[in-house]
């Protein structure tokens, strides 16, 4: 009887967790992919409406969705190279002890506590066309009169999203350089290795894990960024910045085309979904 307690009682405990996991993200889910096979329309009400898998033909099926898609491509792959690039070389200058380098790393570090909300709207008075401090600047440079959210709406929200999440990028690379070996490194340089090689084959087999981490969790938080860009263009203009979580928002809270918006954020998981298996074969691949 004791043993058949014992045996019970870490299963008791865990009941609570299983059910909270439960009611709050497997029952949702399911619901909301059921519904992804009704038309239904949750400002009028009424009984959804069975059309099986017509919701995702008509979202597959639609130039206007795969052009949101190419836009989001576009927003990721060029968000996540430049935060790449900006906080690879920001690790390497912080991986070098000088004097204020607690300091410096702590201000670098700041725009992560800011809201993406936030963040948003200061840098819509930022690239203001009449009294925006990056207008000015520009125009004292160059001479040159723009309006960055209309005339370069894409640079302005991948310049938006590498100002905010480069220090999150860096922080990953220079937990990386602060784990290798210390003798390694002076082994390296009694053996006279140049920079590059050192780097080869000592820095990057350490830091290779992070790094890939790091773009993982990067690629999948950009692909669906919607605050951001919702606050400072609202994907305009026209369409230029809209990306595929603001089609997902207007379908779902403007149109209020209920089933439809579930088909969309399904199409959406599920190549967030893949997108993550793609990362994970290539860091095993370039580990092996």
């Amino acid at each position: 009887m004791h043993d058949r307690s014992e045996k019970l009682f870490p299963i008791i405990l865990i009941i609570p967790a299983l059910a909270i996991v439960f009611f709050l993200v497997i029952f949702p889910l399911v619901w909301a992919l059921g519904l992804s096979f009704y038309r239904y329309n949750v400002l009028r009400g009424g009984e959804p409406i069975f059309v099986g898998l017509d919701n995702y033909i008509k979202l597959l099926s639609d130039p206007f969705t795969w052009e949101r898609f190419v836009t989001t491509a576009t927003f990721v792959v060029s968000t996540v190279s430049l935060e790449f690039i900006l906080g690879f070389g920001l690790a390497l200058l912080f991986y070098q002890e000088f004097r204020g380098r607690r300091l410096a790393i702590t201000l670098v570090t700041m725009p992560l506590l800011i809201a993406p909300i936030a963040a948003g709207i200061f840098f819509k008075y930022i690239y203001d066309a009449t009294f925006g401090i990056f207008t000015y600047l520009v125009w004292a440079l160059t001479g040159m009169k723009i309006n960055m959210t209309k005339d370069y709406a894409m640079l302005a929200v991948v310049l938006l999203d590498a100002w905010q999440w480069t220090p999150f990028m860096m922080l990953f690379i220079l937990a990386g350089l602060e784990a290798v070996p210390k003798h390694l490194l002076e082994s390296a340089e009694i053996d006279r290795l140049s920079w590059l090689n050192r780097f080869r084959v000592v820095i990057w087999p350490t830091i290779r894990p992070l790094v890939m981490l790091a773009l993982l969790f990067r690629t999948m938080d950009a692909f669906r960024t919607f605050d951001t860009v919702f606050a400072l263009t609202e994907g305009g203009p026209g369409t230029q910045t809209e990306l595929i979580s603001i089609t997902l928002y207007r379908v779902a809270f403007k149109y209020f085309r209920t089933g439809e918006a579930t088909a969309l954020a399904f199409i959406v998981l599920v190549i967030v979904i893949l997108l993550t298996n793609l990362y994970l074969r290539m860091a095993r691949r370039v580990g092996e």
